[in-house]
């Protein structure tokens, strides 16, 4: 067991504890949380039993005693992906809206991960383990694009270097609620995970360090489309430094507007556009291309017919 102790915050008050427990800890459902205190594994520090309907109170340290994780059996799955290059060290992959990268909890199934398996066979790079061989970097799952996928170690590590010093460029374009006053800019804003809402980032001053460039493609009526380079690859990292700025991506489930013309769409309108990259082996420097998917230029097109 690993037991981890939160103590909770005055504005925290009131919440149920399987739904306190739940926004501290990635990954986890409030279904798991209400086994676990089933099991006994989820007590206050004062000592005192706890069900899963207990409202905790600012002050309370909670005590929860993660089980181990089981080993899980990867399975390769015939899932259809969109292959914009491949070689014998990588595969370049247009990935998706809503797929999953990588099998986690909720996901173990449908992910581009079980499809890259099929695919390849064992011909994937084992530096990030059995649930995430060949990734390298990851995009949202509600984010459509390019990401490159190592086939072996070496080319894993040559890429990983890549993106650490920022010679692998990646750029994406997305519809954002009204625009920037400048036509360009940059954001260097450190972003961490949340304090309270587990399941989010957000600027903070004790956050890993995050630079996005934007530029203001077209403006529109009470939009605007903008093209982004990043020189850091923090989790949500343009989502969240949109929104910081006013400025948040259209569909965002967790930091677009609530109220919204496109609040309803099925998660965030950003596209990873452009990756370039030098080749692990040859050295060559490789520029890919994936055009913006339908239902991101619909909504363009769109836009353009209301602004004459």
């Amino acid at each position: 067991m690993n037991e981890q102790i939160f103590a909770v915050l005055p504005e925290q008050e009131g919440k149920r504890i399987d739904a306190f427990v739940c926004e501290q800890l990635d990954g986890i459902t409030r279904s798991m949380v209400q086994n676990w205190i089933e099991q006994g594994h989820v007590t206050l520090a004062s000592g005192k039993a706890v069900k899963k309907n207990y409202k905790v109170s600012a002050g309370d340290e909670v005590i929860v005693q993660v089980p181990e994780p089981q080993s899980v059996e990867i399975e390769p799955e015939n899932i259809p992906i969109d292959i914009v290059y491949e070689d014998e060290d990588i595969i370049v992959v247009n990935k998706a809206r809503g797929m999953v990268v990588h099998p986690a909890v909720g996901n173990w199934n449908g992910t581009l991960v079980n499809a890259l398996m099929y695919h390849c066979g064992d011909r994937l790079s084992g530096i990030n383990g059995e649930i995430r061989p060949g990734i390298v970097h990851r995009i949202d799952k509600d984010t459509s694009g390019l990401l490159v996928v190592a086939k072996n170690d070496l080319a894993h590590q040559s890429l990983a270097e890549q993106i650490a010093c920022h010679s692998a460029a990646r750029e994406y374009q997305a519809i954002v609620v009204g625009a920037p006053r400048e036509d360009q800019g940059t954001i260097d804003q450190p972003i961490g995970r949340h304090k309270i809402d587990r399941k989010k980032m957000a600027i903070l001053p004790d956050g890993r360090h995050a630079v996005t460039h934007y530029q203001v493609l077209k403006r529109f009526r009470g939009y605007s489309l903008l093209a982004f380079q990043l020189e850091t690859g923090r989790t949500h990292q343009i989502r969240v430094h949109m929104a910081s700025i006013g400025h948040p991506i259209i569909g965002d489930p967790l930091y677009g507007l609530k109220k919204d013309r496109f609040s309803n769409l099925d998660g965030q309108c950003l596209h990873a556009w452009r990756l370039s990259l030098d080749h692990p082996r040859t050295g060559e420097r490789m520029v890919f291309e994936a055009p913006l998917p339908e239902y991101f230029t619909a909504i363009l097109n769109k836009m353009v017919q209301e602004n004459g």
